[in-house]
C-alpha cells in the first residue's frame, strides 16, 4: 500500500507533537516536515482551536500555492466558518474531540482519493447555510452559487438549443450587444474557452 503524504501544522508546539506523534505510528502515512525536500505532500492536516480571520488566511495561501488537500482538525466550528473554510479548498473536517489516530487516518485517506468529510451534524448545518445564502442573498440577486446569475442561465439554455445571438435577443427581448456581453462576461470570468466550453460548464452544473 502506498503511503499517503502528509504534512502538519498546528498552532501550538505541543498539538504539532501530539499529533505527529500518532499519524507517524500509522503505516499508511508519512508525516513530511515543510523545508525537508520531500516529495510535495498530497494532504495538508491542520490543527486549530477554532476558524478565525488568520487561520483562514493560511487556508487561502494552502489552496493558491499548492495542489494539497486540507483536512481541518478544529475544537469548535459554526456553518458560516464550515462555509469559509470550504471556500478555502477545506475537504475534510474533524473535531479535535473525535480525532483519534482511526479516524483521523481514515480521514486523510478520504481526502486524498479526491472526496470530502464532514461530521454528519455538520453537514446538515452547512445545507441549511447553502439554502439561506441562496435564498436571503444570493437568490435576491440574481446569483447562485454555481456563479451565474439567472440571465446568463437563459442565454446558455438557448445556446444549448442552438439559436444564434440574433435569436436569443429576440427571444430574452435583449440587444444583441447585450447578449454578446453576457456571454463574454461568463467566459471571461469562468475562465471558459467558447460558447461550447460555457454551454458545458452550465450542463455540468445541472443548469440546463
Amino acid at each position: 500500500m502506498e503511503r499517503i503524504t502528509v504534512v502538519l501544522r498546528a498552532q501550538d508546539p505541543i498539538s504539532q507533537a501530539g499529533v505527529a506523534s500518532q499519524l507517524r505510528a500509522r503505516p499508511e502515512v508519512t508525516v513530511v516536515e515543510r523545508d525537508e525536500g520531500e516529495p510535495t505532500p498530497q494532504v495538508v492536516v491542520m490543527v486549530v482551536d477554532a476558524v478565525d480571520d488568520e487561520v483562514l488566511r493560511v487556508l487561502r495561501n494552502i489552496q493558491r500555492t499548492s495542489t494539497c488537500r486540507t483536512v481541518l482538525v478544529t475544537t469548535d466550528i459554526d456553518e458560516q466558518k464550515l462555509v469559509s473554510a470550504a471556500e478555502c479548498g477545506v475537504a475534510g473536517v474533524v473535531r479535535r474531540s473525535e480525532s483519534t489516530p482511526d479516524h483521523l487516518v481514515q480521514v486523510i485517506g478520504t481526502v486524498a482519493r479526491g472526496e470530502g468529510h464532514l461530521p454528519s451534524d455538520l453537514l446538515g448545518r452547512l445545507l441549511e447555510e447553502v439554502g439561506r445564502l441562496q435564498g436571503q442573498v444570493l437568490g435576491p440577486r440574481g446569483l447562485h452559487f454555481t456563479g451565474l446569475a439567472a440571465r446568463e442561465v437563459d442565454v446558455l439554455r438557448l445556446v444549448a438549443e442552438g439559436y444564434d445571438t440574433a435569436d436569443i435577443a429576440t427571444k430574452l427581448a435583449y440587444s444583441e450587444r447585450t447578449i454578446k456581453n453576457v456571454l463574454h462576461s461568463v467566459m471571461t470570468r469562468l475562465q471558459l474557452r467558447n460558447r461550447s466550453h460555457a454551454v458545458a460548464y452550465a450542463m455540468r452544473q445541472g443548469l440546463i
